[in-house]
């Protein structure tokens, strides 16, 4: 069986969500871990990473983890997928038109062998108005 591990950058739960949804669309034995655990990727043949955005960036320990397994990353099947609100819009929901996932490929030397993009969710009612 293949193994496949989907790693995530999140703030508020929503990319982690979608890693869910997607492992369990999966045949595969699936890992779900966060970036900031600094996951071993070396014995997966899969490697699929998402993260969100926050204030129009994504969290630098996204970067840091890729920089640190690029070479692994680069050796297996492997995708990116950006979750944010722009996505939401006609013309901006596709990894070649969204600017973030464009963002995002400027500033990493990894090139992902699939992309994808997903409309960000905003959960007003969390939030604290102060």
């Amino acid at each position: 069986m293949q193994k496949t591990i989907i790693v995530y950058s999140s703030v508020d739960g929503h990319t982690k969500e979608i890693c869910q949804k997607i492992a369990s669309q999966l045949e595969d034995q699936v890992d779900i871990v966060s970036v900031d655990d600094n996951p071993i990727v070396e014995e997966y043949d899969h490697i699929i990473i998402g993260a969100s955005i926050r204030y129009g960036k994504y969290r630098e320990s996204l970067f840091d983890f890729i920089d640190k397994n690029k070479n692994t990353i680069d050796t297996k099947k492997n995708a990116f997928f950006s979750v944010n609100v722009v996505a939401r819009k006609k013309g901006k929901d596709t990894p070649e038109t969204n600017p973030y996932v464009q963002k995002f490929l400027n500033k990493t030397k990894w090139k992902p062998t699939k992309l994808s993009v997903f409309a960000g969710k905003v959960d007003y009612p969390r939030y604290n108005f102060l």
